[in-house]
């Protein structure tokens, strides 16, 4: 019986070890990146993006928690705009807007406190015809921590599904006459 438990000890003490290392060899940066063509011009689809109060209309993070309680500061829109929020299931965080380029680019940076973490991000707008490509990006670095490696690895299936869905939102909000 004892040799059974030491053998299971040692065991998970090899798999924590195994984990740990593999996790050290892991990228720290990630970068997820999506796009979509919206049947409008840029500078409808850009008041949908420069207000922090617009975001709740299109994302699907307000979407998924409709009691999410958030709070704006700053600015009401463009550079310095700020919104943060708390969560029961999308958790707790802030986004500062951080570049505006009107009508072209809005640059934000992502503040997650729970995780320690930071990301920038950018929504790209450029003409295309009479409609516009939206580029949606957003890239991190998840620190030295090997456990958050894998984090980093997994970013682009976690976070991607919600910028396609939110990118769609976005182009069922600015098509609607």
């Amino acid at each position: 019986m004892i040799k059974a438990i030491q053998w299971t000890l040692a065991m998970v003490g090899f798999l924590a070890l195994l984990v740990v290392g593999v996790g050290l060899f892991l990228p720290t940066q990630f970068a997820v990146e999506r796009s979509i063509v919206i049947d409008a011009p840029a500078d409808r689809v850009f008041n949908y993006l420069v207000d922090p109060r617009e975001w709740k209309k299109w994302t699907v993070w307000n979407q998924r928690d409709p009691k999410m309680e958030i709070d704006y500061s700053g600015p009401p829109f463009g550079q310095g705009a700020r919104w943060s929020w708390k969560s029961a299931t999308e958790g707790e965080g802030s986004m500062t807007f951080s570049r505006v380029v009107p009508n072209e680019r809005l640059g934000y940076e992502l503040l997650f406190p729970e995780f320690g973490m930071k990301s920038e991000g950018e929504l790209i707008l450029v003409p295309a015809g009479s409609a516009t490509r939206v580029t949606w990006t957003s890239k991190g670095d998840v620190g030295r921590n090997p456990l958050k490696r894998y984090l980093a690895m997994a970013m682009d299936r976690m976070v991607g599904p919600d910028f396609e869905a939110g990118l769609a939102n976005l182009k069922r909000v600015a098509e609607r006459p």
